[in-house]
């Protein structure tokens, strides 16, 4: 795994139970501002079973990227985290965001 990867999932894994973060949120915090497109790119690729909290990331207009089932698989893991989500994928960035701290 190449330091940018594993700088983005130890950020990742760091974001609190009940929160999210943006793709550039994560992108920031790993000293990778710009690199929002390539996080999310790793978030796709997670291996099957990875224990990384990766439905806590969302894009910048506080919405869920995926779409269909996958939209509302991590839906229903960010539900069950007390995070209101709309049924679109929708939620209040300012509610839940995460600071990085």
């Amino acid at each position: 795994m190449d330091d940018f990867a594993s700088q983005i999932y130890s950020q990742v894994h760091q974001i609190p139970h009940g929160k999210v973060a943006t793709y550039g949120d994560i992108a920031k915090f790993a000293g990778y501002p710009g690199y929002a497109r390539q996080v999310g790119r790793l978030m796709a690729t997670l291996p099957e079973g990875s224990k990384l909290p990766w439905h806590r990331v969302i894009n910048a207009k506080g919405m869920i990227s995926l779409s269909g089932n996958d939209l509302q698989r991590q839906r229903e893991r960010l539900l069950q985290e007390g995070i209101e989500v709309a049924e679109s994928g929708k939620l209040r960035l300012a509610k839940y965001r995460w600071d990085g701290r």
